[in-house]
């Protein structure tokens, strides 16, 4: 190679080889590592939350506590949205995304369901129990982050932020009923079955719908639809979060018994190229 030529291709260490230089340097300072940098930041905040509701709920402040569960839920959508908006999806963002998951839509509604639910006067049951809810949901997060849907617009298993939400609302349910005068003492293995059986709704085969192929945009009905059910929510959250998570929760089975009375099918998803990682779905 001639000195002209290394000069014209940037060797030499010459003014062309460091203008080369500080473009590349440049173009990682450049807007697109903000758009990888932004869904890490919303995970990061998805598990904040989570450690948040635990240490609520280990002060017992247990309202406070299952907000930091729907702010979970909240950074965990956005999180993906946005890798998949900006194109930045990466399998580092999946693993970080899935241990945020665990600990917030695993560990959190497991410990909040111990100290609110007073599963600690079971024993050696009621630690059992919360924990066959924490440990459902990661065997719940490890199959969806390695198998493909199984059935088109279905998700198989309660997904884990749903679950965790139910945790959440029946806090504020029990508390609204408290603050209403109703004498309900429910006894410490009710908190305790209804965690473990939102766990095994979890890693159950059941097909629960994910709403993803609903037409939202573009549709007056549908806007129209949308805002009444905002405003019926915020009408009353501690009743009707509650009423929505235990007909979301139940709606699983009951169609999966309804398709076996009548014979009906789901149908299937394809055979498919192994696709990349979806990050932040509702796992």
């Amino acid at each position: 190679m001639s000195g002209a030529e290394g000069f014209e291709r940037g060797e030499y260490g010459e003014p062309g080889g460091r203008r080369r230089r500080r473009r590349r340097r440049g173009d990682r300072r450049g807007p697109r590592s903000w758009t990888q940098l932004l869904p890490h930041l919303f995970t990061t905040g998805n598990l904040a939350a989570g450690f948040y509701a635990i240490v609520k709920a280990m002060d017992g402040d247990f309202d406070r506590a299952a907000l930091a569960i729907v702010v979970c839920g909240v950074c965990d959508n956005l999180d993906g949205r946005l890798a998949r908006m900006s194109g930045s999806s990466s399998r580092f963002g999946v693993e970080y995304d899935s241990i945020a998951d665990a600990v917030s839509f695993g560990v959190a509604p497991a410990i909040i369901a111990f100290t609110a639910g007073g599963l600690h006067d079971l024993g050696w049951t009621g630690w059992v129990l919360a924990f066959m809810y924490t440990a459902c949901a990661a065997l719940r997060l490890a199959r969806f982050n390695v198998s493909p849907a199984r059935w088109k617009g279905r998700f198989e298993g309660l997904p884990s932020p749903a679950a965790a939400g139910m945790v959440a609302a029946s806090v504020w349910f029990f508390g609204f009923l408290r603050e209403s005068g109703l004498p309900l003492e429910l006894p410490s293995v009710m908190p305790g079955l209804g965690a473990a059986a939102l766990g095994l709704l979890m890693v159950s085969p059941i097909p629960y719908r994910s709403f993803k192929e609903v037409p939202v945009h573009g549709r007056y009905r549908a806007t129209v639809l949308m805002v009444i059910a905002f405003a019926v929510i915020l009408s009353k959250p501690s009743v009707t979060l509650f009423l929505i998570g235990l007909g979301y929760a139940a709606s699983g089975p009951a169609e999966w018994w309804w398709r076996w009375r009548t014979g009906r099918t789901l149908e299937e998803v394809g055979p498919a190229l192994p696709a990349e990682p979806n990050r932040g779905a509702a796992g």
